[in-house]
């Protein structure tokens, strides 16, 4: 499904909350009981929610995301958005590492016109992607291949991608918390993040507006690691005041 505004305002509601009764949702939103029932049962047929009598909660705790084929249709708009905002930053015959995600997908897809592109990535989606545009020269880190979104993950993929220092790394989060650190899931996923931020020269974090206050469980860097973030609403506080201090330039993604 490709949630519609209503539902994605639900999805962050509780994300934010953890749990929260119908009757509350009914009211913030402006609906009938019977119009959330809906909703939340449409979402937790999706693996997206999880319900229990008279309300709903996040469906997984901080050890685990959200499964990859509800990530890929989860908030797709704005990770187009996103990716646009991206790809329009990107200069031509310039090196690249891109990392595991759904929106580093959705960027591949818009430097699909760029020439001169040599892109270094541990993301079999993202090389089957870019290996389509002729002008672009792909590099495959080895490692083991998680079979639930194509990562490439370990310490061979560590020691490939340390021979490289590429112009830009273009990265995707889980979670930026409150304290400005970015956080995944799985930690062979961030050992690897972790390398590439060091082997870049400038690091571009992407990340809609949903990874803001999304726990996670393993810290992958800071927000003064990164140097431009792209996102596609403004980020609620304190996070302006964080990435001001870290000196983060900030690019909201609009429709065009």
């Amino acid at each position: 499904m490709n949630p519609n505004p209503r539902q994605l305002r639900l999805l962050d509601t509780v994300r934010a909350r953890g749990t929260v009764m119908v009757e509350e949702l009914a009211d913030m939103l402006a609906v009938t009981l019977q119009t959330v029932r809906r909703d939340v049962q449409r979402l937790a047929d999706e693996g997206l929610l999880t319900r229990f009598h008279g309300g709903v909660r996040v469906p997984s705790s901080t050890t685990e995301n959200i499964g990859y084929p509800q990530r890929a249709s989860l908030h797709a708009e704005g990770k187009a958005r996103i990716a646009r905002a991206v790809a329009a930053r990107v200069p031509n015959d310039c090196s690249l590492i891109l990392n595991v995600g759904t929106t580093t997908e959705a960027i591949a897809q818009q430097l699909m016109r760029h020439t001169g592109l040599r892109v270094i990535t541990n993301n079999l989606n993202v090389a089957t992607i870019l290996s389509g545009n002729p002008a672009c020269e792909v590099i495959v880190a080895g490692g083991s291949v998680r079979p639930r979104d194509r990562a490439i993950v370990g310490e061979a993929t560590i020691d490939f991608i340390r021979q490289f220092k590429v112009d830009i790394a273009l990265i995707g989060v889980s979670s930026i918390e409150a304290d400005g650190s970015l956080r995944d899931f799985d930690l062979r996923e961030v050992k690897v993040a972790q390398t590439i931020i060091a082997q870049a020269r400038e690091v571009w974090l992407a990340a809609d507006a949903s990874k803001f206050n999304r726990p996670a469980m393993i810290q992958l860097g800071t927000l003064s690691d990164i140097d431009r973030l792209f996102t596609d609403a403004e980020p609620p506080a304190p996070f302006p005041a964080l990435l001001d201090s870290a000196q983060v330039r900030c690019e909201i993604a609009g429709d065009h």
